[in-house]
């Protein structure tokens, strides 16, 4: 065998055995637990250039060593293969999130699931207002004067929002806005309705217009405005079992945790529901994140994301089994809003 192959499967060989047991590896234990067909001696040469080269190190007086954040990165990069989930496993997701009633259900249960598979903190982000479509937009009457507009994304999303209008208005005209709105809006990305609810003031008839006027500043608020982004985190617990993996306190962990504009960078930005990303240790632009590793992917009912979701977690991390975990969870995600998209 080559010898760089000889060396990338000492590393793999040691990625391995430290995930599992969170000791350091030595050379003997290696032989022993590997089918590596070397002698230990060999195997002793090759930790040492692989210490050289920065995949990894040796934490304290003894023989053993354990992987850097570059060992893990070329671990996840060349010689991790994700492992194949079981049948079983399979339809243990697809039973779980298939009992879901509506997308906060899908959410909920998304995030309790991948906490529970993965035994890392888990976050899921809403399906994004500004990746989303227009599904229906409901106008419903308060009062003569008030009306609840409510807007259904094809996603799932439910907005609402009360919209004043300036004088008395009779269902029958209720019935005209809805239906010239709907036509108009339905089908379209949000991102893409702003002129179209501007057209619609000059489109609808004289004596709606004043209802028309107020309704699209509401209309372009709902659309196009809305600047938040929900999340649902779970698991977080989960870091205290890895404590011994973080040098010194969890504190500044957690509270990076709790700021969703930090999680929202960290998970919801893949384009595409069907890459894992994974960002280990220093990769992470956040400081008080850099002992921690980040598996995420997007999810859509298509290819392409509407959201994000993921697991965070130590360094010493199953990657293989986090990936094809946080992928299936994806996949099923996005089943469920194709399927809800087309009801």
């Amino acid at each position: 065998m080559p010898m760089d192959e000889r060396k990338l499967d000492v590393l793999r060989a040691i990625v391995e055995d430290y995930v599992a047991t969170q000791e350091p590896v030595g050379s003997k234990s290696l032989v022993e637990r590997h089918n590596l067909r070397v002698s230990s001696a060999t195997v002793r040469n090759d930790m040492a250039v692989l210490e050289e080269e920065g995949y990894i190190r040796q934490p304290h007086t003894s023989a053993g060593r354990v992987p850097t954040d570059k060992g893990y990165r070329l671990f996840v990069d060349k010689l991790s293969r994700i492992k194949p989930m079981s049948p079983a496993e399979k339809r243990a997701i697809q039973r779980f999130l298939d009992g879901s009633v509506d997308l906060d259900d899908v959410v909920h249960r998304s995030v309790r699931l991948l906490a529970q598979l993965t035994r890392q903190v888990a976050v899921v982000q809403y399906p994004s207002l500004t990746r989303s479509a227009v599904r229906h937009l409901e106008l419903i009457a308060v009062s003569t004067t008030r009306i609840m507009l409510v807007m259904i994304t094809d996603t799932g999303r439910v907005e609402q929002r009360l919209c004043e209008l300036p004088g008395p208005t009779d269902e029958e005209s209720i019935m005209a806005l809805r239906r010239q709105i709907n036509e108009k809006l339905v089908g379209k990305k949000l991102v893409d309705t702003p002129t179209l609810v501007q057209a619609l003031v000059e489109e609808v008839r004289f004596d709606l217009r004043p209802a028309m006027i107020s309704l699209s500043t509401v209309l372009l608020e709902t659309l196009v405005e809305r600047g938040e982004e929900r999340l649902a985190l779970a698991g977080t617990v989960n870091l205290t079992r890895s404590a011994l993996d973080f040098p010194g306190s969890l504190m500044p962990i957690l509270e990076a945790i709790e700021e969703e504009v930090v999680l929202l960078k960290l998970i919801g930005e893949s384009d595409s529901s069907s890459m894992v990303r994974v960002l280990i240790g220093d990769e992470n632009e956040f400081v008080d994140l850099r002992s921690t590793s980040v598996v995420s992917t997007g999810y859509g009912p298509g290819t392409t994301a509407v959201g994000g979701l993921g697991v965070l977690g130590p360094t010493r991390m199953d990657y293989p089994g986090t990936m094809a975990t946080v992928r299936a969870v994806a996949r099923y995600v996005g089943e469920i809003l194709a399927q809800n998209s087309q009801n």
